[in-house]
């Protein structure tokens, strides 16, 4: 494509060089640049791709995109612009040919619950026969293919190419979790989707290397739903004024407790021999009882968000209603384990509000005992390791403190600091730091209606031990542990 093609739609100086060269490929990353590349030079937080730009030059780089004044012998294009982020956005919508316009986007933002209720939509949508991709914090996903990515919302680059291989795969939709951090840095600019989301909002992600205030926070989430030509949103929210700030797409709510399009009537907390998890029955735009193989009031929620996302679209019921008993989200309340005597159940929980719902969610299920099976990370601080004792410890009948990525720390030197947590709330405990060895312990001494909780992990699939991952599944483990029951 040439590098006129590719600037369209974006502010630009020609600082020398021409606009009729060849481009083969788009490159931000200097040690990835080919020939006949351009090469983008992104400003991190740790980095500025400015300091790069010899080694992608030597690498091939036929034209540059800089945001700061630069002084280059070489014979070569140099474009400047205000952001190269949002320019790397627009050149990849031009470089891929704008494959959003071949799809139904649904972009879905909030605090929590964006994970499983992307998973729950998708999981609906394919069940009613409608080809549907995923893109989020376990990956990018269509038909069978998985791609692993950095961040929950991929670069603009790679969210563009994603795109373009779903349409060329035949995907009519995606479904996508839209981080409030890929709308201050740019990768989501140029879309509009068909449909943006709202889950819920809280003031965690204010701090370093996130948003330097509550007020930018807000302004992110607010691009999205300035995006979409129609909105779907939890009225139960915080904050729905200043995230609706300016917003005129027409809007469709959902909430359990304030007035809405969607609601709650009852729900039924089920943890019966065989299954774990809730029925609900909603009132409004749908009228109809669902049953969902997942724990908790956040859950259901998350599926409420998804039957109005679903609803929207026009989706067959007995589809959605078969759809949703099935769902299973990878570390986020999967149900690893049902035996008539115990059940497991996996969480990534590790923040200190997400720990406190997890445990307070499950003891609504009145467990005969719950039984936790938990570590600390290394290199942490330690009163993350306080926290954990005290909330996880507290709500226990029993806990098993273990190895959860020690990384350059030893397991008996953080296990030491959970104790404090423990001791503070005069929790039961043992210690055993091999966590295969933890799992199987509770597993082979369950006791009948005993609920066996294996906190931190999630979707991991790894131990990270002195700078070193390795592999390492929880999965495996119940596996392994299920062949001998």
């Amino acid at each position: 494509m040439k590098l006129q093609e590719l600037l369209k739609n974006i502010n630009y100086t020609l600082i020398k060089g021409s606009l009729d060269v060849s481009i083969k490929d788009i490159k931000y990353d200097s040690r990835k640049v080919e020939k006949d590349d351009v090469y983008l030079s992104l400003i991190g937080f740790n980095s500025d791709g400015h300091d790069y730009i010899n080694m992608a030059l030597q690498n091939g780089a036929t034209a540059l995109i800089v945001s700061k004044d630069i002084m280059i012998d070489e014979d070569i294009t140099i474009i400047k612009v205000a952001d190269t982020r949002l320019a790397l956005a627009y050149m990849s919508i031009n470089y891929f040919h704008n494959p959003a316009k071949s799809l139904t986007t649904i972009g879905v933002t909030g605090t929590t619950g964006k994970t499983t209720t992307t998973h729950m939509i998708k999981d609906i949508l394919e069940a009613s026969e409608l080809k549907c991709g995923l893109i989020g914090s376990i990956g990018i996903k269509y038909l069978d293919k998985v791609i692993h990515t950095n961040n929950t919302t991929p670069e603009s680059y790679e969210v563009q190419k994603a795109f373009r291989e779903m349409v060329d795969h035949g995907i009519t939709h995606v479904v996508m979790e839209t981080s409030s951090q890929a709308f201050k840095l740019n990768r989501l600019a140029g879309i509009t989707f068909d449909l943006g989301v709202l889950t819920n909002l809280t003031t965690d992600h204010i701090g370093p290397g996130e948003h330097a205030s509550h007020e930018e926070y807000i302004a992110c989430k607010n691009k999205l739903f300035l995006n979409s030509k129609e909105i779907i949103i939890n009225n139960d929210s915080l904050y729905l004024e200043e995230v609706l700030k300016n917003v005129k797409a027409p809007q469709t709510t959902y909430a359990l407790n304030n007035p809405a399009d969607l609601k709650i009537k009852n729900i039924n907390l089920l943890n019966e021999t065989n299954f774990l998890g809730t029925e609900f029955t909603t009132v409004g735009i749908v009228n109809d009882t669902f049953k969902i193989s997942m724990p908790g009031e956040f859950n259901v929620y998350n599926a409420l968000c998804a039957i109005a996302v679903c609803e929207k679209i026009g989706i067959n019921r007995t589809k959605e209603k078969e759809a949703l008993l099935t769902t299973k989200v990878r570390g986020r309340m999967e149900i690893a384990l049902v035996t008539p005597t115990f059940k497991v159940l996996i969480d990534y929980a590790h923040t200190e509000d997400g720990m406190k719902e997890l445990v307070k969610t499950l003891r609504a299920y009145k467990p005969k005992r719950l039984i936790s099976i938990f570590g600390g990370g290394g290199n942490r601080p330690k009163e993350r390791r306080y926290n954990l004792g005290e909330i996880i410890g507290g709500s226990s009948d029993l806990s098993i403190i273990t190895m959860d990525n020690p990384r350059f720390e030893e397991v008996s030197a953080i296990n030491e600091d959970i104790k404090v947590g423990l001791n503070k709330v005069k929790a039961k405990y043992i210690e055993i730091e091999d966590r295969a060895e933890a799992i199987k312990y509770a597993c082979l001494n369950a006791q009948d209606g005993d609920l066996i909780l294996l906190v931190g992990k999630g979707h991991e699939e790894y131990q990270e031990i002195k700078g070193e991952k390795i592999y390492f599944n929880e999965l495996d483990v119940i596996a392994e542990i299920k062949k001998n029951l």
